[in-house]
Parts: structure tokens; sequence; C-alpha cells
């Protein structure tokens, strides 16, 4: 009978993590040996880390979902509206489960979508361009500092957020930029997103701060260029791209942490693995109010 069971085990599709696990087949309770080994296998498949994405149905979003599916995560997407959703997701992926998730209804409604079983946060949320000046607030500061405090209450300590470069153009000496005076003649978005930073950065929370340049929808051109934050004021970079840098924080836990980095891309640019990109930004765990130009919510506001 031992030998059936072993046989059963062995002709059945199991993962290669079981098939190097050491696993004693007992001659008694041969029943009851095949339901502790299914048990481990339940458990083995529950290991895939969740992610949690808010503004999943977004541009950006949506190819982030994507590529954490691809790399082998299981997704949790946090969307205002369920079934559309399911149409901007048609296939169905048992690892893709979607829950109502509105940034700006205040963070126990987050927690609750969050949950306990989620592994990491990524932020990919952005204001939709309207005559509404507090907009950019709602979602784009007060919006991410309801999914900090929400990752917070249920324990998540890793965060992703995906920015914007020009983010402190006022420090940088870019106020007169064009792309800068642009965007922030909607509601004033780049600061409404650097105090959005500031709070992360204050937190405590392990966070990976992401801040590409101008967002193409077209396929990658060019190598990821990854700089210091305040380095580049001008530049852009497929959408594609900057979900695959957010995903690589991820997978580069020990080299992304506690970093804010800046990405475009360029024909020019030499190719260089994430350990290289992420490897040349230096930490900053400590956060220095100073940097950052001095802009107080009170003064944005």
């Amino acid at each position: 009978m031992a030998t059936s069971c072993f046989h059963l085990l062995c002709s059945s599709s199991i993962s290669s993590r079981l098939r190097n696990t050491s696993i004693v087949f007992p001659c008694k309770i041969p029943g009851l040996r095949i339901k502790s080994t299914m048990s481990e296998i339940s458990e083995i498949k529950a290991e895939k880390k969740k992610i949690f994405v808010s503004g999943a149905t977004g541009k950006t979003g949506k190819r982030i979902v994507e590529q954490l599916l691809a790399k082998g995560f299981a997704v949790k997407a946090g969307v205002r509206d369920t079934d559309k959703a399911k149409t901007i997701f048609p296939n169905p992926n048992q690892d893709l489960q979607f829950v109502k998730a509105d940034v700006t209804e205040g963070s126990e409604k987050l927690a609750t979508a969050i949950g306990d079983d989620s592994d990491a946060v990524i932020c990919a949320t952005g204001f939709q361009y309207s005559w509404d000046l507090l907009a950019p607030w709602k979602v784009d500061y007060y919006g991410t500092v309801n999914l900090v405090e929400a990752s917070r209450k249920v324990g998540v300590n890793r965060f992703i957020l995906v920015s914007s470069i020009l983010v402190n153009g006022a420090a940088m000496g870019q106020l007169l930029n064009p792309a800068y005076v642009f965007l922030n003649a909607f509601g004033l978005v780049l600061v409404a997103k650097l105090q959005a930073e500031q709070h992360i950065r204050k937190s405590g929370i392990n966070y990976t701060i992401i801040r590409p340049g101008g967002l193409k929808n077209d396929p990658p051109n060019g190598n990821i260029v990854m700089e210091p934050e305040d380095t580049l004021s001008e530049g852009s970079i497929s959408r594609d791209q900057v979900a695959e840098v957010a995903v690589e924080s991820l997978l580069h836990h020990s080299q992304s942490s506690y970093k804010v980095v800046e990405i475009v891309a360029r024909t020019d640019a030499p190719k260089k693995s994430f350990e290289e990109l992420f490897g040349s930004i230096k930490e900053r765990r400590h956060y220095r109010p100073h940097d950052h130009g001095g802009f107080g919510l009170g003064a944005a506001l």
C-alpha cells in the first residue's frame, strides 16, 4: 500500500518545490497520509506573494497587474468598479482578485480591502483631469496617505508609489519648466504628489518611490535610465517600463528599499540589470524635510 501511495504522488502534477521536499510515507493509514500530503501542497500554493494594486484599471496600473501575474505573484486589484475591472481583465485568472477600493473614502475601508493577506501595496492611482482643482489633493495626496495608513493598520510594511519627475521642481530651480508649469496648472498636482511622498518617507514604512518621466502608451523605445531624486527634468518612458520597475522593486527588495528613483528611457543608454540600476541609487532611510523645497501643506493649499 505504501508503494501505491508513492506512485500516486509521483504521477500527479506537483511543483518542483514539493519534489525537493523530504516526505516520509508510513505504511499504516495510507488515506490519512495522502490527506496530509495534499495539505502540504495547499500550503505551498498559499506561499505565493499577494500584492494589492491601487489604480489597477488605469493605464499604468493595468500593466503592473499584468506583469505581476506574469512574474508569479497573486494580485488583489483595488478598483472603484469591479464590473468595469472584469471587462478590462476579461481572461479569468485564479491569481487575480478584484476588490472595491476608493482611496478617497478613508483608511478604514482601504484596510478592509487590503486585508491581512497582502504582502505589499503598489499605488498607481492618479486623479482624472477635471475642473475640480481639489481633485489632485483628494487622490494624489489624501488618497496616497489613506493607502499608507491602511497598510500600516493591517501590518503591510512594503509600499511602492508611482509618482512623477519634477515633483520637487521648485527646489530644483525648474519653476519655469513648461512641464512643471503645465502639470501644476491642474490643482498643483506635482505639489500634491510631493506632499504624499513626504508622508510616506516620514511614516516608517519600507518604500520605493518611482518618479517616471512623461508617460507613453507605446512599447518601450530605449533602455531604462535610473537617477537619484531631483535629478531629471525632462524625458519620457513607456508605461510598460514603469510597470517593470515597480514589479522589479519587489523582486529586488534589498536594493530598492527606502529609495526614490527617477526613470526615463533613452535609445543611447546602455542596458543595465536591475541590480545595477537600483544599486546605483543611495538609500534615504532618514527623511530630511529641508531637502524638499520648503513647500508646507498649508502653503500648498
